[in-house]
């Protein structure tokens, strides 16, 4: 069994992403997804809900570092694609290298791009140009009490 089959190397995405946008309507997300619970769970479950293929942008390590400091990310991105690739509502990760995912958008151009519900759509600069390829952004609500940071948290008072 191959574990990395929904891996959609950085290079192949677009070329990926026009076979299937004919006969699909995507979805797309990202995040660091660091240790992956159930509010993960609950939100990626809710966003491929909202269409018919599931694609996570995945930040890289080293956009990881720089934007949850160097202490981050506790799971290499390699485990986490494989794992995030494996659950059964998700049907592509790409691995990105930048800290946000607007390079990623630009060749997925998906149908909808969803995120947590800590930002607002006005405030994402993923908007614009989603909206320009005739994309909507969504905004899903997080699960009260359960984020990587308060995982954290729990792990280092053991």
């Amino acid at each position: 069994m191959d574990l990395k089959n929904h891996i959609i190397p950085w290079e192949k995405a677009a070329s990926f992403s026009d076979q299937i946008r004919n006969s699909k309507r995507i979805v797309f997300t990202n995040g660091c997804f660091d240790l992956v619970h159930r509010g993960h769970i609950t939100y990626l479950s809710q966003a491929k809900e909202l269409g018919d293929f599931l694609w996570i942008g995945l930040n890289g390590d080293l956009s990881v570092k720089r934007l949850k400091g160097d202490h981050r990310p506790v799971v290499t991105e390699e485990d986490r694609a494989i794992l995030l690739g494996n659950l059964r509502f998700v049907d592509a990760v790409t691995i990105f290298t930048q800290d946000t995912p607007l390079e990623l958008l630009r060749l997925v151009r998906p149908a909808i791009h969803v995120k947590g519900g800590d930002y607002k759509v006005e405030d994402l600069p993923e908007t614009p140009l989603v909206r320009e390829f005739g994309g909507e952004v969504k905004i899903l609500p997080f699960v009260p009490g359960k984020s990587t940071s308060l995982l954290i948290e729990k792990i280092l008072k053991l």
